[in-house]
């Protein structure tokens, strides 16, 4: 074994325990040692301390111009990039503050009519069809809904808290009435669930930001537990600890393709979709921006000011000179 391929897995498994020690999820870890991998392999598996900016743009054009990805993906690449050289080789190169990140096109999000909502909630069952309701009642992202935590509904008051969104927030949101009675039929299965895990040693779940070790009888209560638990134990990559993880986010994109389908709606629908959705609906029903922006945990007001353009709101309602003819 040569020494670039003794020192290979010892990066890698440096990447790997720093993107731990910076709590970046599981996804974001896999995505950026899939990135780094690939630029390595892409420059001879040179070292990416013999490598710098010019390897480093090389590749991101590479992407562009062959691989023809969006700036999406181009700018998560160059985040990997940008992680290995600052946290975990420690080199703050000139150069790094001249990558220019690729511009993203704006574009409005897809977003279905009421009574396309109610078609593809109408071909769902189950527990993917109450998450798909969950989401579209409460504008909560697919994975806030999914790692839902019993403790954090609140049937009494009729909201959810959303604990760690997107960018680290906690925030509130609604409760839907129609959906108090099929939550804490969930809640109640999850209850069984979790009895039968501690007979059998088990019941212990994953807890966020070694809360596990300041809480040490938390991941064990049933308050902890997510509220739409995986049906099967599972080894978790992270530590290797056999516990039950919350469904998968695969199973229900595979639902609401299926039942897309099957309600005939020809726009592409994501869990995503429903967010999206709700929000417009709001608008639609004249409820004010600002309520709109705290119940969809937006940093910035301008973010769910995009929703207004899917109205053609911007500013103030146009009527075509086209229409006012007609009208006249």
């Amino acid at each position: 074994m040569d020494a670039k391929q003794a020192r290979a897995p010892r990066l890698f498994d440096e990447v790997r325990r720093k993107l731990r020690v910076h709590h970046y999820s599981l996804r974001t870890e896999r995505a950026y040692l899939g990135w780094i991998r690939r630029f390595i392999l892409a420059n001879g598996r040179r070292h990416p301390r013999e490598m710098g900016g010019r390897e480093v743009e090389h590749f991101l054009s590479q992407l562009a111009v062959q691989g023809k990805v969006a700036a999406s993906t181009q700018n998560q690449a160059l985040s990997a990039l940008l992680f290995l050289y600052r946290q975990v080789l420690g080199m703050e190169l000139p150069w790094m503050e001249d990558v220019i990140r690729a511009k993203r096109p704006a574009r409005l999000p897809v977003v279905l009519s009421q009574g396309q909502v109610q078609a593809l909630l109408a071909c769902m069952e189950g527990r993917t069809a109450l998450v798909a309701r969950l989401l579209y009642g409460t504008g909560m992202r697919l994975m806030e809904g999914l790692r839902l935590r019993v403790k954090d509904v609140d049937f009494a008051r009729n909201e959810i808290l959303v604990r760690n969104g997107k960018g680290g927030r906690d925030r509130r949101t609604l409760l839907p009435a129609s959906l108090v009675a099929p939550l804490q039929d969930e809640v109640q299965r999850a209850r069984i669930l979790h009895g039968g895990d501690l007979q059998a040693g088990f019941g212990a779940v994953w807890l966020p930001h070694a809360l596990a070790r300041k809480y040490p009888n938390a991941p064990t209560e049933f308050g902890w537990q997510y509220v739409f638990p995986a049906l099967r134990l599972a080894v978790d990559p992270l530590d290797g600890t056999t516990r039950r993880h919350h469904l998968d986010d695969a199973t229900l994109s595979r639902a609401i393709r299926s039942a897309r389908l099957r309600a005939g709606i020809d726009k592409p629908v994501s869990a995503h979709t429903l967010r999206h959705s709700f929000a417009t609906h709001l608008l639609e029903a004249g409820y004010d921006i600002r309520t709109i922006q705290e119940l969809l945990g937006h940093k910035d007001v301008a973010t769910t000011q995009i929703y207004t353009h899917v109205l053609n709101r911007g500013g103030r309602g146009v009527l075509s000179p086209l229409d006012s003819q007609a009208r006249g």
